[in-house]
């Protein structure tokens, strides 16, 4: 058919109908073949669990064209591992790890023409979920589940692309301590809905949220992880076990330490310690990394030395460095890069 004529460089971080959608039923304590159809539509009882439980997961990764022309994916399999904890958490059966490679391959493939151009800036936006599908009145596990991937054509997941945005810390919790907040479920983000609604309005770009249980260390925003340069050009990342382990921090370690051969810490954060880092970002799949400019801890503004302007230069390094190897322009380690062919 071709690639379809869309304004690539323009396109917002949104959903747009594409082709192909895939579609597995688990019933009787099994799943079916699964399927590729047209029909985006999504049919299920009212009393349906999801819809009275909230007993839902999901998953987000990106296809690319790389500089020489092939489409690939990033890391799928760690996707798949992180799904088998969410589900495991959520009483919910596990959509098994190879299947859920390939039917990432495979609805990537069907919706070939709806990957963008290599340089566009765009991406195709892989959004794997599940959830419990059957009747259920009593609070307890569904028996009956649906597994379904659905991908989209998106462009910066922040308004200006790789511009540093404005945070403010959270008096609100995103997780509760020993709750879910180490794994992708539904619940978790709605639990941040209200609060990112708030900063909107208050003219900010995210919620910068600290531990649950005492509200002193510095955990993750509503959508993403957080990186901190230090000033002699060391990594520190967080460290918590209410934390998401994000696919895309952790592939920012390994480049960090394989290829700029930097230093990393993945620790405790005090927010004490705000104003002593030279650089601040948030990290995950739909942003990459996005620079932090300025952090607001209610009436004290912290300013962060790489400023308003641009990235800072190690995180940017590290932003390219990523990028490249995702887009083809530097070389993989091996098993970070599937091609769609």
């Amino acid at each position: 058919m071709g690639k379809k004529k869309l304004d690539w460089g323009s396109l917002p971080f949104g959903y747009m109908k594409t082709d192909k959608r895939f579609v597995s039923n688990y019933k009787d304590g099994a799943w079916d073949a699964g399927k590729l159809t047209k029909d985006e539509k999504v049919v299920i009882s009212e009393c349906a669990c999801v819809l009275q439980y909230a007993q839902t997961c999901f998953e987000g990764l990106k296809a690319y064209t790389t500089k020489d022309g092939r489409i690939v994916t990033f890391r799928p399999d760690l996707n798949a591992a992180r799904m088998k904890s969410s589900c495991e958490r959520l009483e919910m059966p596990v959509f098994p790890e190879d299947r859920f490679v390939k039917a990432c391959l495979d609805t990537i493939k069907a919706n070939i023409d709806w990957v963008p151009p290599y340089g566009s800036g765009a991406t195709l936006y892989v959004r794997p979920y599940m959830f419990g599908s059957n009747a259920v009145i009593g609070v307890k596990p569904a028996d009956e589940y649906q597994f379904r991937i659905l991908v989209t054509p998106v462009g910066p997941y922040f308004k200006g692309g790789v511009k540093p945005i404005v945070v403010r810390i959270s008096d609100l919790d995103r997780a509760a301590p020993h709750g879910t907040g180490d794994i992708k479920a539904g619940l978790n983000y709605a639990m941040s809905l209200h609060n990112i609604v708030d900063a909107h309005k208050c003219g900010f770009a995210e919620n910068m949220y600290t531990d649950p249980a005492t509200h002193t260390y510095i955990e993750e925003t509503g959508g993403a992880n957080i990186l901190f340069v230090t000033k002699d050009g060391k990594l520190v990342t967080p460290k918590s076990n209410s934390i998401l382990p994000s696919i895309t921090r952790r592939s920012l370690i390994q480049v960090a330490k394989d290829y700029l051969h930097m230093e990393v810490e993945e620790r405790q954060v005090n927010k004490s310690e705000l104003s002593d880092f030279a650089e601040v970002g948030l990290c995950g799949t739909a942003a990459v990394i996005s620079p932090i400019g300025k952090i607001v801890d209610h009436e004290k503004e912290i300013l962060v030395p790489s400023g308003m302007e641009s990235i800072g230069p190690v995180l940017g390094k590290l932003r390219e460095t990523l990028t490249g190897i995702q887009m083809g322009e530097i070389e993989a380690p091996e098993g970070w890069i599937y091609e769609i062919k």
